[in-house]
């Protein structure tokens, strides 16, 4: 030990120690990064920076006092004053050795704890002076006493828990009995981050470092048995599926001794002898073999299990090569049409030009050459109750083939098409390949029903997954996500139904061949129901054929007065009704046939719910008749127009689109440009709103077929001349005057006749859309071909615009 004088060295003594170390009031300074050192414990260093190193060196050859104070940045390149805390602590050198790779290791004594006060070398190392910072002395209670308990109760149940502390560490700390060496010892012991340690180093009182260990302690004890707990967990789940592999390896050697054949390896068998017989793809049976092996060597009660045993079950019952010969009788098939559907010649001639040509390909070319043609895709459009679906049903029976209707309504997820992938707990095949399974034939007539209502979101989109479906050209190599193999869908026949066509993407639309069911007329609808609704509604009310009739008339008036739509649902639930009424008398004890005539309907079916209510809404200036198109079908839709004092002001009500607002402008514009001629004043506007209102207003309405109708309807309020009650009109108009051609045409004709019009005004370059109306709504209606508005006007207001009265 170096001798120094009295003014440059302040001493200590360490008590219960017989010698006195003295601390000098100057120490070199080694900087530790990620360690802390404590008073009264011992630690061994590696020391590996030429600076570090040349500083132990003179230590030993000097008093081995030596000041260790913790680096703030570990990262630090080379330690400066700046860079270090505030407090450390002064250790002895009791040993230092250098090894192999140049770096010393040393074993240092913690002695007391000490502040640099000013440093006053900083090369080669670091020498400061310091003032030594004794512990505070703490009387002894029962509170610091508690926490010296509690530490020792701590740190031996983390003991327990780490490999790194040894038990003989435990018998150190439970002899110690000074609670402030207690506290450095397990502090010491244990792993914590250097910010924390240096923490615990600064506090001065004892019972606060105290509870700064407690909590510590406390905190990663928490931490250690929590998983300690998991790990306990999973080696308990291991040890049960271990002890189950084994003993089910024990039971198959068994069962072999014993000649018998285990559960597993049985139905691995017959998997494997339904893939054989299955006949399905080479594609799909390389999968299937595949994922039998992986299934054949793995434990039924790992979860894959039954995913591939599900998987494998799905391919094995499709019907690979299951499919029914089709009835190629064009005479029955027609026969089979005609009983099921009145009328409809159109879908019936396509289809059994379908049947024809499937026949010549047989005949002709072979049963090879039929297997590869490509099937049909159909899409049927018009108003609801109509029989599309039915129609589907009809084409069925004709061709003996299974048939399939899934309703798209409201689909708004693409897995519905395409199933979800097998990575999916609860995955599935899409309902296209599902609904094939479920009929059991790989060539059914599959109808999707409302295509027009598929919706779209975040899921993906229906539509585009059905681009595929419905492509002959690609249909032959379908894949289902579940499946993720080919599968063939052209032999199937797919039939679309849908009541407009404009919501169905056009790239979807493009792959279908589109037939119209624009509605039935009076004459139509009085035929299907004397042959098909009466009937069926007799038998469903259990009522017999003698018990009820109808008469031609009694139809007529329910037609007209309580249903007046395109489609037949509401005319059928109308004789459900007299039937049901009917069938109560019967069971109530009346006896007697009972007729329905025109006079006795209103008994059974109450007020009328329609009326002809042309004539009496143009009965008055500004109002026109117009005819539209809705999903239900045909209608006629009345634009009124009224004035009031004002300012150039154009209101439009009744919820319309874009189109139809301009529409409205462009009649506007018309009138006030051909004013003069009309007869009215020319500066009409300049003191005058106007309004147009369209009824049903909850309806959205676009389109420029109505400029006609609106342009009529202004002219027809400014000169204060009614419009004709029993007309008609259609038409898109130009500022110039022009009438352009409109579509729908068929299903607006259908609708005039119905509501009872006369007259209809309709675009000249739609004279040929007439020739696809039923003779008789061409019979009962007068057509006005134009090509101006003058025209228009005249058909409409009469010659020199003479108010006419209807009869």
């Amino acid at each position: 030990m170096t001798t120094q004088t009295k003014e440059d060295e302040l001493a200590i003594e360490q008590e219960g120690e017989k010698d006195r170390l003295a601390i000098p009031a100057e120490v070199p300074i080694l900087p530790l990064r990620q360690t802390v050192v404590y008073p009264l414990t011992f630690l061994p260093l590696s020391i590996d920076r030429p600076e570090s190193i040349k500083l132990i060196d003179d230590v030993v050859l000097g008093n081995k006092i030596v000041g260790l104070v913790t680096v703030k940045n570990a990262e630090a390149d080379r330690a400066t004053p700046e860079d270090l805390y505030s407090i450390g602590t002064a250790a002895v050198v009791h040993r230092a050795v250098k090894t192999p790779t140049g770096s010393v290791g040393v074993i240092v004594q913690g002695l007391e704890r000490i502040k640099p006060t000013e440093f006053i070398q900083t090369e080669p190392y670091l020498k400061a002076k310091i003032e030594v910072i004794p512990d505070e002395e703490e009387e002894e209670s029962l509170e610091v006493e508690a926490l010296s308990r509690n530490t020792i109760d701590l740190f031996q149940r983390l003991v327990s828990l780490v490999s790194y502390l040894p038990n003989e560490l435990m018998v150190a700390v439970l002899n110690t009995e000074a609670p402030g060496q207690l506290a450095y010892m397990v502090a010491n012991a244990v792993r914590m981050d250097s910010e924390s340690a240096q923490q615990i180093l600064e506090i001065a009182p004892v019972k606060e470092r105290l509870h700064k260990l407690n909590a510590f302690l406390a905190r990663e004890l928490e931490v250690l048995e929590l998983g300690q707990k998991i790990r306990d967990e999973a080696q308990s789940d291991m040890g049960k599926t271990q002890r189950e592999y084994y003993l089910r390896q024990q039971l198959k050697a068994i069962q072999k001794e014993l000649g018998e054949e285990d559960e597993q390896a049985k139905e691995v068998n017959e998997l494997r002898e339904k893939i054989e017989t299955a006949g399905m793809s080479e594609e799909a049976k390389k999968e299937a073999l595949r994922e039998l092996d992986r299934l054949s060597s793995m434990p039924q009660a790992a979860a894959e299990y039954s995913v591939i045993r599900t998987y494998l079950g799905w391919l094995t019952e499709l019907p690979w090569q299951v499919s029914t010969d089709d009835n190629l009788d064009i005479n029955r098939a027609r026969e089979i049409l005609d009983e099921d559907h009145y009328d409809l010649e159109e879908i019936k001639e396509r289809i059994l030009e379908y049947l024809a040509v499937r026949k010549l390909r047989l005949e002709r070319k072979g049963e090879e050459e039929l297997t590869e043609s490509r099937g049909a895709i159909l899409n049927f459009v018009g108003p609801p109750g109509t029989g599309k679906t039915s129609l589907g049903r009809s084409i069925a029976r004709a061709l003996d083939r299974k048939f399939i209707r899934m309703s798209l309504g409201g689909m708004r997820d693409e897995a519905e098409i395409r199933g979800h992938r097998r990575t999916y707990i609860g995955a599935l095949p899409g309902r296209i390949i599902q609904s094939i399974k479920r009929v059991g034939s790989n060539n059914p007539v599959f109808m999707l029903d409302e295509v027009d209502k598929i919706g779209t979101d975040y899921r993906g989109d229906p539509s585009s997954a059905l681009l595929e479906v419905l492509d002959p050209e690609q249909n032959f190599s379908f894949r289902d996500h579940y499946l993720d193999v080919d599968w063939d869908l052209s032999p199937v026949m797919f039939i679309t139904t849908a009541n407009i066509l404009h919501t169905i993407p056009a790239p979807l639309l493009d792959r279908m061949e589109t037939l119209d069911l624009d509605g039935y007329t009076e004459e139509e609808k009085v035929k299907i129901a004397q042959r098909y609704l009466i009937p069926r509604q007799i038998e469903e009310n259990s009522l017999r054929e003698g018990e009820i009739e109808f008469e031609e008339d009694a139809l007529r008036q329910i037609i007209m007065e309580y249903t007046r739509e395109a489609g037949l649902r509401n005319l059928e639930r109308e004789i459900g009704t007299v039937c049901r009424k009917v069938a109560t008398k019967i069971a109530a004890g009346e006896e007697g046939k009972v007729v329905a005539t025109k006079d006795n309907i209103s008994e059974f079916l109450g007020k009328p719910k329609f009326y002809n209510e042309a004539a009496e809404r143009t009965e008055v200036p500004g109002v026109a008749t117009g005819l539209v198109v809705t999903t239900s079908g045909g209608d006629i839709t009345f634009i009124e127009a009224t004035k009031m004092r004002g300012s150039k002001g154009l209101t439009l009500t009744g919820k319309l689109g874009d189109v139809m607002k301009e529409s409205a402008q462009a009649a506007l514009s018309y009138v006030r440009s051909r004013a003069k001629e009309l007869n009215i004043d020319e500066g009409f506007f300049d003191e005058t709103d106007l309004h147009l209102h369209f009824p049903a207003g909850a309806i959205p309405k676009d389109g420029p077929s109505a400029g006609v109708t609106i342009a009529t309807a202004l002219v027809s309020l400014l000169t204060d001349t009614p419009v004709k009650c029993d007309v008609g009109m259609t038409g898109e108009i130009t500022l110039r005057g022009k009438v352009l051609p409109i579509g729908g045409v068929k299903q607006k004709m259908l609708a005039a006749a119905r509501v009872g019009l006369e007259t209809v005004i309709l675009p000249r370059r739609n004279e040929n859309d007439l020739d696809e109306l039923p003779e008789e709504v061409r019979n009962s209606l007068n057509f006005v071909l134009v090509d101006t508005m003058d025209e228009v006007l005249e058909a409409a207001l009469g010659d020199g615009f003479l108010r006419e009265k209807c009869e």
